[in-house]
């Protein structure tokens, strides 16, 4: 099983994973640009993500085979810088640590190695588990049941991006949202190796965001990614990408060429 992917653009590579219940349309307008940078741009939907297979396991581990998989199959040589965010940020670090004859360089939005709580996940997990998929007749009524559960619309608009029509006109999930549900544990998991990445590492985290803090800055990442750097995008969340694109279509592109 390979992972669904777009990949645009010639260059050296650059490989873009999305974040818990993301897909790669997410990162499509900066996939664009960086392709019209002159980058070979992959953007990978994750396992139980996207138009990706569905699988009763969800662990780093596993979806590091699979974008090992991935890279396999595109023949992507140990010039490739691989990006990931929050979910995928995770799943890059991994990578980076257990493959580092496969990349040159290591992008990480808005994500720590530690472990960390999934107790903020809850009221999304709610809200999509509410909505009544086999009742469902419109996007409304959809956005109608995650509101009781998620006040914020811009983040039940990022959810709803994954709700499709099926053939028999029924709605459901691209996410595997029951597996999703219960691998919250795992999603949280600690990233950790017996060697550290030594290969350049670049870290962007948002400056109203405690994905990234101080202790992490000053202890958890150089100790597994002692040649990294940590910038910060002031005004900016979690979804860095979306809030800032063009600080980070900046920050990246110019990482790239470095």
């Amino acid at each position: 099983m390979q992972l669904h992917h777009r990949e645009q653009g010639q260059g050296t590579p650059l490989v873009i994973l999305h974040g818990l219940f993301g897909t790669l349309d997410n990162w499509q307008t900066l996939a664009k640009r960086w392709a019209e940078a002159g980058h070979r741009v992959i953007s990978a939907d994750l396992r139980n993500h996207g138009r990706s297979f569905h699988t009763p396991e969800h662990t780093y581990e596993l979806m590091s085979q699979d974008v090992l998989a991935l890279f396999d199959s595109l023949q992507l040589g140990p010039e490739t810088t691989l990006l990931g965010h929050s979910m995928g940020g995770k799943v890059a670090m991994h990578f980076a640590l257990h493959h580092p004859d496969r990349l040159a360089r290591l992008i990480v939005i808005d994500i720590a190695p530690r472990a960390s709580s999934m107790e903020h996940q809850d009221n999304i997990l709610a809200g999509l588990n509410a909505v009544p998929l086999a009742q469902l007749e419109s996007r409304q009524q959809a956005d109608d049941a995650l509101a009781q559960h998620i006040p914020q619309p811009g983040v039940r608009q990022f959810l709803l991006k994954n709700l499709y029509r099926k053939e028999d006109n029924s709605f459901a999930w691209r996410q595997n949202l029951s597996v999703l549900t219960d691998s919250m544990m795992a999603v949280g998991a600690e990233i950790s190796a017996l060697q550290p990445f030594s290969k350049p590492a670049l870290f962007i985290r948002g400056g109203k965001s405690d994905y990234i803090n101080t202790k992490d800055k000053l202890y958890g990442i150089p100790a597994l990614f002692p040649n990294s750097q940590v910038e910060t995008i002031v005004d900016a969340g979690h979804w860095v990408h979306a809030e800032k694109p063009d600080e980070v279509f900046e920050l990246v592109d110019a990482f790239c060429k470095s």
